[in-house]
Protein backbone atom coordinates (compact mmCIF):
# COMPACT_ATOMS: atom_id res chain seq x y z
CA UNK A 1 0.00 0.00 0.00
CA UNK A 2 1.65 3.52 -0.70
CA UNK A 3 0.19 7.20 0.76
CA UNK A 4 2.51 9.65 -0.25
CA UNK A 5 2.18 11.09 3.17
CA UNK A 6 3.09 7.61 4.47
CA UNK A 7 6.03 6.73 3.01
CA UNK A 8 6.91 3.88 6.30
CA UNK A 9 3.16 2.73 5.19
CA UNK A 10 4.39 0.09 2.45
CA UNK A 11 6.86 -1.59 4.78
CA UNK A 12 5.16 -1.66 7.78
CA UNK A 13 1.87 -2.89 6.32
CA UNK A 14 3.77 -5.80 5.10
CA UNK A 15 4.23 -7.15 8.70
CA UNK A 16 0.44 -8.06 9.86
CA UNK A 17 -3.49 -6.67 9.06
CA UNK A 18 -3.91 -2.88 8.96
CA UNK A 19 -6.94 -2.46 11.03
CA UNK A 20 -6.93 1.36 11.23
CA UNK A 21 -5.98 3.88 8.03
CA UNK A 22 -6.46 7.79 7.62
CA UNK A 23 -4.96 8.48 4.44
CA UNK A 24 -2.11 11.42 4.42
CA UNK A 25 -2.91 11.10 8.45
CA UNK A 26 -2.07 8.03 10.20
CA UNK A 27 -2.24 3.86 10.26
CA UNK A 28 -2.53 1.32 12.84
CA UNK A 29 -0.93 -2.29 11.61
CA UNK A 30 -2.00 -5.05 14.02
CA UNK A 31 0.98 -7.81 14.06
CA UNK A 32 2.10 -10.75 16.37
CA UNK A 33 2.35 -9.29 19.96
CA UNK A 34 2.53 -5.99 18.65
CA UNK A 35 0.73 -2.91 17.03
CA UNK A 36 2.75 -0.73 14.77
CA UNK A 37 1.27 2.70 14.10
CA UNK A 38 2.65 4.47 11.45
CA UNK A 39 2.89 8.70 11.08
CA UNK A 40 4.26 11.17 8.40
CA UNK A 41 7.86 11.47 9.00
CA UNK A 42 8.34 13.11 12.43
CA UNK A 43 4.54 12.64 13.43
CA UNK A 44 5.86 10.32 16.06
CA UNK A 45 7.66 13.10 17.90
CA UNK A 46 4.58 14.03 19.93
CA UNK A 47 2.84 11.00 20.56
CA UNK A 48 5.43 9.26 21.90
CA UNK A 49 5.97 12.01 24.30
CA UNK A 50 2.46 11.78 25.55
CA UNK A 51 3.09 7.98 26.47
CA UNK A 52 6.00 8.71 28.24
CA UNK A 53 4.07 11.53 29.75
CA UNK A 54 1.06 8.76 30.72
CA UNK A 55 3.76 6.45 31.96
CA UNK A 56 4.14 9.43 34.85
CA UNK A 57 0.64 10.66 35.37
CA UNK A 58 -0.88 6.89 35.52
CA UNK A 59 1.22 5.99 38.20
CA UNK A 60 -1.91 5.58 40.64
CA UNK A 61 -2.38 1.75 39.34
CA UNK A 62 -5.93 2.73 38.39
CA UNK A 63 -4.91 1.83 34.50
CA UNK A 64 -2.53 0.30 32.15
CA UNK A 65 -0.70 1.07 29.22
CA UNK A 66 1.15 -0.46 26.28
CA UNK A 67 4.88 -0.57 26.25
CA UNK A 68 6.93 1.53 23.46
CA UNK A 69 8.88 -1.76 21.83
CA UNK A 70 10.45 0.50 19.14
CA UNK A 71 10.84 3.89 17.29
CA UNK A 72 11.74 4.73 14.06
CA UNK A 73 14.73 6.76 13.47
CA UNK A 74 12.75 9.22 11.19
CA UNK A 75 10.06 9.57 14.02
CA UNK A 76 7.35 8.26 11.62
CA UNK A 77 6.63 4.93 13.28
CA UNK A 78 5.75 3.73 17.10
CA UNK A 79 5.49 -0.14 17.76
CA UNK A 80 3.64 -0.97 20.98
CA UNK A 81 2.77 -3.76 23.21
CA UNK A 82 -0.09 -6.05 22.49
CA UNK A 83 -2.30 -6.08 26.16
CA UNK A 84 -4.35 -8.73 26.86
CA UNK A 85 -8.06 -8.80 26.85
CA UNK A 86 -10.77 -7.43 24.65
CA UNK A 87 -12.08 -3.71 24.33
CA UNK A 88 -15.12 -3.03 25.35
CA UNK A 89 -16.11 -2.66 22.05
CA UNK A 90 -15.48 -6.33 21.40
CA UNK A 91 -17.68 -6.99 24.07
CA UNK A 92 -20.28 -4.87 23.31
CA UNK A 93 -20.90 -6.21 19.60
CA UNK A 94 -24.10 -7.90 19.30
CA UNK A 95 -22.39 -10.89 17.94
CA UNK A 96 -20.19 -11.13 21.19
CA UNK A 97 -20.27 -13.97 23.10
CA UNK A 98 -20.34 -12.89 26.68
CA UNK A 99 -23.30 -12.66 28.74
CA UNK A 100 -24.99 -9.87 30.06
CA UNK A 101 -23.63 -9.86 33.49
CA UNK A 102 -19.97 -10.25 31.98
CA UNK A 103 -20.54 -6.97 30.04
CA UNK A 104 -21.98 -5.15 32.60
CA UNK A 105 -19.02 -6.05 35.26
CA UNK A 106 -16.32 -5.07 32.38
CA UNK A 107 -17.92 -1.27 32.29
CA UNK A 108 -18.33 -1.32 36.31
CA UNK A 109 -14.57 -2.12 36.14
CA UNK A 110 -14.12 0.76 33.95
CA UNK A 111 -15.85 3.14 35.65
CA UNK A 112 -14.33 2.09 39.26
CA UNK A 113 -11.04 2.94 37.28
CA UNK A 114 -11.80 6.27 35.78
CA UNK A 115 -13.31 7.15 39.11
CA UNK A 116 -10.27 6.89 41.29
CA UNK A 117 -8.02 8.12 38.39
CA UNK A 118 -9.76 11.24 37.97
CA UNK A 119 -10.73 11.82 41.97
CA UNK A 120 -7.18 10.40 43.35
CA UNK A 121 -4.41 12.45 44.08
CA UNK A 122 -1.15 13.00 42.20
CA UNK A 123 2.73 12.70 43.18
CA UNK A 124 4.68 15.92 41.86
CA UNK A 125 6.14 13.98 38.96
CA UNK A 126 2.27 13.03 37.97
CA UNK A 127 1.36 16.96 38.78
CA UNK A 128 4.21 17.71 36.77
CA UNK A 129 3.01 15.70 33.34
CA UNK A 130 0.16 16.97 34.28
CA UNK A 131 0.40 20.38 33.79
CA UNK A 132 2.57 19.92 31.01
CA UNK A 133 -0.35 18.46 29.03
CA UNK A 134 -2.10 21.42 26.62
CA UNK A 135 -4.46 23.34 27.34
CA UNK A 136 -8.27 22.47 25.68
CA UNK A 137 -10.87 24.91 26.43
CA UNK A 138 -14.43 25.14 25.64
CA UNK A 139 -13.12 27.87 23.27
CA UNK A 140 -10.46 25.84 21.69
CA UNK A 141 -13.02 23.24 21.26
CA UNK A 142 -15.43 25.23 19.41
CA UNK A 143 -12.87 26.88 17.20
CA UNK A 144 -11.49 23.24 16.21
CA UNK A 145 -15.14 22.39 15.70
CA UNK A 146 -15.70 25.04 13.70
CA UNK A 147 -12.60 24.56 11.55
CA UNK A 148 -12.93 20.84 10.75
CA UNK A 149 -16.84 22.03 9.64
CA UNK A 150 -14.92 25.41 7.30
CA UNK A 151 -12.24 22.86 5.61
CA UNK A 152 -15.38 20.37 4.88
CA UNK A 153 -17.56 22.67 2.99
CA UNK A 154 -13.95 23.90 0.85
CA UNK A 155 -13.39 20.60 0.22
CA UNK A 156 -17.18 19.82 -1.33
CA UNK A 157 -17.42 23.62 -2.56
CA UNK A 158 -17.83 21.83 -6.00
CA UNK A 159 -20.68 19.19 -5.22
CA UNK A 160 -23.44 20.20 -6.25
CA UNK A 161 -25.65 17.59 -4.60
CA UNK A 162 -24.24 18.53 -1.66
CA UNK A 163 -25.62 22.39 -1.52
CA UNK A 164 -28.38 21.51 0.90
CA UNK A 165 -26.08 19.91 3.62
CA UNK A 166 -23.98 22.44 3.32
CA UNK A 167 -26.96 25.45 4.93
CA UNK A 168 -27.35 22.49 7.62
CA UNK A 169 -24.11 22.17 8.48
CA UNK A 170 -23.52 25.72 9.22
CA UNK A 171 -26.23 25.88 11.27
CA UNK A 172 -25.34 22.77 13.58
CA UNK A 173 -21.74 24.44 13.55
CA UNK A 174 -22.90 27.56 14.96
CA UNK A 175 -25.87 26.25 17.67
CA UNK A 176 -22.95 23.75 18.92
CA UNK A 177 -20.43 26.42 19.45
CA UNK A 178 -22.71 28.58 21.15
CA UNK A 179 -23.77 25.85 23.40
CA UNK A 180 -19.85 25.10 24.17
CA UNK A 181 -19.48 29.13 24.97
CA UNK A 182 -23.04 29.95 26.84
CA UNK A 183 -22.41 27.81 30.21
CA UNK A 184 -19.62 28.25 32.79
CA UNK A 185 -17.13 25.62 32.22
CA UNK A 186 -16.14 22.41 34.97
CA UNK A 187 -12.94 22.58 36.62
CA UNK A 188 -10.07 20.94 34.39
CA UNK A 189 -8.68 17.38 34.78
CA UNK A 190 -6.47 15.17 32.67
CA UNK A 191 -8.14 13.91 29.73
CA UNK A 192 -7.64 11.01 27.46
CA UNK A 193 -9.01 13.15 24.42
CA UNK A 194 -10.21 10.67 21.89
CA UNK A 195 -12.39 8.54 24.43
CA UNK A 196 -14.17 5.90 23.04
CA UNK A 197 -14.89 2.01 23.81
CA UNK A 198 -12.42 0.99 21.45
CA UNK A 199 -9.45 2.03 23.44
CA UNK A 200 -10.75 0.53 26.56
CA UNK A 201 -9.49 -2.66 27.21
CA UNK A 202 -10.74 -4.59 30.62
CA UNK A 203 -8.95 -7.85 30.86
CA UNK A 204 -10.46 -10.79 33.23
CA UNK A 205 -9.17 -10.78 36.75
CA UNK A 206 -7.73 -8.22 39.16
CA UNK A 207 -5.59 -6.63 36.05
CA UNK A 208 -6.29 -3.17 35.61
CA UNK A 209 -8.19 -1.98 32.85
CA UNK A 210 -5.95 -0.67 29.84
CA UNK A 211 -5.97 2.31 27.89
CA UNK A 212 -4.77 2.95 24.45
CA UNK A 213 -4.03 5.88 21.85
CA UNK A 214 -2.77 9.26 23.86
CA UNK A 215 -2.00 11.16 20.92
CA UNK A 216 -4.87 13.66 21.90
CA UNK A 217 -4.22 13.69 25.92
CA UNK A 218 -4.63 17.27 27.26
CA UNK A 219 -6.01 18.87 29.84
CA UNK A 220 -10.04 19.19 29.13
CA UNK A 221 -13.24 19.24 30.92
CA UNK A 222 -14.01 15.68 32.34
CA UNK A 223 -17.54 15.99 30.43
CA UNK A 224 -15.62 16.02 26.83
CA UNK A 225 -14.25 12.33 27.51
CA UNK A 226 -17.58 10.93 28.89
CA UNK A 227 -19.67 12.92 26.09
CA UNK A 228 -17.60 11.38 23.62
CA UNK A 229 -17.76 7.74 25.05
CA UNK A 230 -21.54 7.96 25.40
CA UNK A 231 -21.83 9.68 21.91
CA UNK A 232 -19.94 6.68 20.57
CA UNK A 233 -22.19 4.42 22.32
CA UNK A 234 -25.31 5.68 20.82
CA UNK A 235 -23.67 5.22 17.63
CA UNK A 236 -23.63 1.60 18.29
CA UNK A 237 -27.07 1.52 19.23
CA UNK A 238 -28.54 3.29 15.80
CA UNK A 239 -26.55 1.23 13.61
CA UNK A 240 -27.59 -1.68 15.44
CA UNK A 241 -24.19 -2.94 16.17
CA UNK A 242 -25.20 -2.52 20.41
CA UNK A 243 -28.44 -4.19 21.76
CA UNK A 244 -31.22 -2.02 23.47
CA UNK A 245 -29.84 -3.65 27.09
CA UNK A 246 -26.91 -3.38 26.26
CA UNK A 247 -26.52 0.43 25.14
CA UNK A 248 -28.52 1.27 28.73
CA UNK A 249 -25.93 -0.66 30.85
CA UNK A 250 -23.04 1.13 29.30
CA UNK A 251 -25.06 4.58 29.00
CA UNK A 252 -26.04 3.72 32.57
CA UNK A 253 -22.17 3.58 33.93
CA UNK A 254 -20.73 6.26 31.73
CA UNK A 255 -23.99 9.45 33.39
CA UNK A 256 -23.24 7.55 36.74
CA UNK A 257 -19.50 8.37 36.39
CA UNK A 258 -20.26 11.97 35.38
CA UNK A 259 -22.28 12.34 38.19
CA UNK A 260 -19.67 11.10 40.95
CA UNK A 261 -16.97 13.57 38.75
CA UNK A 262 -20.00 16.79 39.50
CA UNK A 263 -19.59 16.95 35.42
CA UNK A 264 -22.45 19.55 34.57
CA UNK A 265 -25.29 17.96 32.61
CA UNK A 266 -25.24 21.16 29.94
CA UNK A 267 -21.44 20.74 29.70
CA UNK A 268 -22.08 16.94 29.32
CA UNK A 269 -24.65 17.66 26.72
CA UNK A 270 -22.61 20.35 25.15
CA UNK A 271 -19.71 18.47 23.97
CA UNK A 272 -21.78 15.58 23.06
CA UNK A 273 -23.24 18.00 19.99
CA UNK A 274 -19.83 18.83 19.61
CA UNK A 275 -18.73 15.19 19.37
CA UNK A 276 -22.01 14.60 16.76
CA UNK A 277 -21.33 17.00 14.84
CA UNK A 278 -17.86 16.11 14.37
CA UNK A 279 -18.83 12.52 13.21
CA UNK A 280 -21.10 14.17 10.60
CA UNK A 281 -17.81 15.26 8.76
CA UNK A 282 -16.76 11.62 8.53
CA UNK A 283 -16.50 10.29 4.97
CA UNK A 284 -18.69 7.09 6.17
CA UNK A 285 -21.93 6.72 3.85
CA UNK A 286 -24.33 7.38 6.19
CA UNK A 287 -23.12 8.97 8.67
CA UNK A 288 -23.67 12.67 7.72
CA UNK A 289 -27.25 12.22 7.60
CA UNK A 290 -27.70 10.21 10.93
CA UNK A 291 -25.49 12.92 12.73
CA UNK A 292 -27.36 15.57 11.54
CA UNK A 293 -30.36 14.03 12.17
CA UNK A 294 -29.22 13.28 15.85
CA UNK A 295 -28.65 17.05 16.40
CA UNK A 296 -31.86 18.07 15.23
CA UNK A 297 -33.37 15.88 17.39
CA UNK A 298 -31.67 17.45 20.06
CA UNK A 299 -32.70 20.83 18.69
CA UNK A 300 -36.10 19.99 19.06
CA UNK A 301 -36.43 18.96 22.50
CA UNK A 302 -34.10 21.55 24.08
Amino acid sequence: MDDPELPALRWEAQQGELISYWPYHQAVVRAEGRYIKIFGPGGAVVPAERCAQMEVLLDAGNFTTPRILRQSSQADVIVFSAMPGPTLNELGRVEAAVCDEAFARAWEKWSRAWVAELNGSHSPAARGALDSLPLRSAEWEATKVCRRVDDWLRHNENVPELSSQRAVLRAAAEQVAMNLLRTAPDPVVWAHGDLYDKQIIVPDGDIPPGLLDFDSTARHEAARDLAGLDVHLELHLRNNRMTPARYLTAHTQVLAVAEELRVSPARFDAYSEAIWLRLALSPLPGRFSLAIGVLAERAERS
